[in-house]
């Protein structure tokens, strides 16, 4: 008996762990589809030690609900953007500073890369361990009523993600009228009138089925979107340092496959609404030109409020770089 139970012992793995993982991405996503794949990727190669066990399509609620419970002990981590990722680590969210990136993406990934073990260090201060960062890319405004010139956006009422400093900023530098919401509120809200536009990356549309919803698309993106899948740093260091190593080199593979689909998709999906009868609206030159100055408005009204002195203008020394 003792033998047997010596053998059973020593066959049986001495420690497992489930790391519950929320996501707004639905299932059958390219994005899903990935993360899936990395869940089995690493059950396999840590023996079962460590499985992933992976929310969706938003059954835990929105990224600040994700958060909450991740602080409370009911999930474990989840892909972060926007205003929740900063709300984890503030000064990520210099990659999204409103007309920053405006023509080629390559620059916001190379400066993304730059930045990344900066981003890495500031989210593990704050209690998360990142495996690494999406780019989930440019962002687009989409409305429900035709906008010709930044003088037609007066008045007309834009969704804001509730709590988003940066957004809140802009609007109040082109004195537009915004209306906070909590992400999940928005495609409703634009069926029923409570807001007229939204914006987001062309995948993001098209997954919050925004697309059904608007019929026009400003051609000019307003800023790059970034994103981090992030594991509570008290979960992260129950994992053995073996088996950490592993999880970090399947996760980064994975993640640099989902970033090469998501930069394709996204031009995809842009051809894919002129298909669908979404028109393409482009304004004068003369509103575009404006944009640097909106920026450094955005800014002047940031001062303090968002990201650190230092992390800003290590942003900006590269920026002048490019």
């Amino acid at each position: 008996m003792k033998l047997l139970l010596l053998a059973f012992l020593i066959t049986t793995p001495v420690f497992a762990k489930k790391v519950k993982l929320a996501f707004l991405a639905p299932e059958g996503t390219n994005w899903a589809n990935s993360l899936s794949e990395m869940g089995k990727e690493i059950k396999k190669a840590t023996d079962g030690r460590v499985k992933f066990k992976m929310y969706f399509g938003g059954v835990q609620g929105d990224e600040a609900d994700v958060l909450r419970k991740i602080r409370s002990g009911q999930l474990h981590g989840g892909i972060f953007t926007g205003k929740t990722l900063g709300d984890i680590y503030p000064d990520s969210r210099v990659m999204e500073i409103p007309f920053t990136f405006t023509e080629k993406q390559e620059a916001a990934q190379s400066v993304l890369d730059t930045l990344t073990p900066d981003f890495n260090s500031g989210f593990q201060t704050n209690g998360f361990h990142s495996l690494g960062m999406y780019e989930i890319g440019h962002v687009y405004l989409v409305s429900t009523k035709k906008i010709t010139n930044l003088n037609s956006l007066k008045g007309l009422k834009i969704w804001i993600w509730e709590g988003d400093k940066i957004v809140e900023a802009m609007m109040q530098s082109l004195n537009l009228v915004s209306v906070p919401l909590a992400l999940p509120d928005v495609l409703s809200s634009l069926s029923t009138g409570v807001i007229e536009a939204a914006y987001a990356p062309p995948l993001g549309i098209t997954a919050l089925q925004w697309h059904t919803k608007v019929k026009y698309l400003v051609d000019y993106p307003v800023a790059y979107s970034i994103g981090s899948l992030l594991i509570s740093s008290k979960v992260w260091k129950k994992i053995k340092p073996a088996d950490q190593k592993v999880i970090t080199e399947i996760a980064q593979k994975k993640i640099a496959v989902a970033n090469e689909l998501t930069a394709k998709e996204n031009k995809r999906t842009l051809a894919q609404f002129k298909e669908l009868g979404i028109e393409f609206v482009h304004f004068p030159k003369s509103d575009y030109a404006k944009s640097s100055e909106i920026r450094k408005d955005v800014l002047t009204r940031l001062n303090g409020k968002m990201f650190s002195k230092p992390s800003l203008s290590k942003f900006d020394g590269i920026i002048q770089k490019l």
